[in-house]
């Protein structure tokens, strides 16, 4: 499957009856404007006093509520699950879990009963545990992060997303809906991601854990119109990335410099991400269009401090 040209006559969601959730979102946002413009009738359910243009119908009201998200899910097809706290410190630790946890399991569990039978839920590459968690000189037990990286939770944000894909796999389980889940990194406008880029690479240690990637919202929004045009089945939960580092260093050298004794299970060419990105290509023919711009230079001692 290759990304296309959304002026094409027709995309197989033309026509189709698409739910998002955190649809004024930053995700949301550029994702209800693709589906629209891929041809879906989108139905947004938002927070109260929130807008979502390209919506059709737009519902206000909480995703932990049954009676709202069945509201929602009147005459839909395909569910886009987008709503979430995004941070350990978006609220309290009680309230980034259960508000996670309790909308996932609410939006998938109704639509898996209704019948539906495809969902795409925003996931998170710190379902691993370590971007977030307690401690800053944690290291992966390996490189590329991939899809059978052991997690070590020790924040509520991060148990919440992985908590999440095990209520995909059950809603897969019992009812057969299939769900992609989007194991995201940081997602932003292009411009943001510079002013990350710079950060970064002024000291890299603080994007180790993530493997200094990051995706364009407006790829994360291709990567949602992608998935739900897959004929992929079962519960699937894997990362997606720009194929190249946020920072001007070759990969292998800042792993050497900050993680030297971490199994690298491949060499990685330039400023390769050391994410492994096979399924995203695989599963839903995945492969960003907007990367940034840099030129490849050696890592100077300062940026190590």
């Amino acid at each position: 499957m290759a990304n296309r040209d959304l002026n094409a006559a027709t995309t197989s969601l033309d026509g189709k009856r698409v739910m998002v959730t955190g649809a004024a979102g930053r995700i949301g946002s550029a994702t209800t404007l693709r589906l629209a413009e891929a041809g879906a009738r989108v139905t947004a359910l938002c927070q109260p006093g929130q807008d979502a243009p390209g919506a059709l119908r737009v519902v206000h009201g909480d995703t932990r509520s049954p009676d709202d998200v069945a509201t929602a899910l009147d005459d839909v097809e395909y569910v886009v699950h987008l709503a979430a706290l995004i941070h350990r410190d978006a609220g309290t630790a009680y309230d980034v879990y259960t508000t996670n946890v309790v909308s996932t399991f609410n939006v998938l569990e109704q639509a898996a009963r209704r019948g539906l039978r495809r969902a795409v839920v925003a996931g998170s590459i710190n379902r691993y545990g370590l971007p977030q968690g307690i401690d800053p000189d944690a290291r992966p037990a390996y490189f590329p992060l991939d899809t059978d990286i052991p997690p070590d939770v020790s924040d509520w944000y991060s148990l919440s997303k992985l908590n999440d894909e095990n209520t995909s796999r059950m809603v897969w389980r019992r009812w057969g809906m299939d769900v992609v889940t989007l194991r995201f990194p940081h997602v932003n406008s292009m411009a943001a991601i510079e002013e990350l880029s710079v950060r970064l690479t002024d000291d890299p240690r603080p994007g180790l854990t993530e493997g200094w990637s990051y995706l364009d919202v407006r790829d994360a929004a291709l990567a949602i119109e992608l998935a739900l045009e897959s004929t992929a089945s079962g519960a699937n939960a894997f990362y997606l990335a720009a194929p190249l580092t946020s920072i001007p260093y070759r990969t292998e050298d800042v792993l050497d410099a900050l993680a030297p004794e971490v199994p690298r299970r491949k060499r990685f060419v330039e400023r390769e991400v050391p994410i492994d990105l096979g399924d995203a290509q695989r599963l839903i023919g995945f492969h960003a269009e907007h990367v940034l711009q840099l030129e490849t230079r050696e890592l100077p001692p300062q940026a190590l401090r």
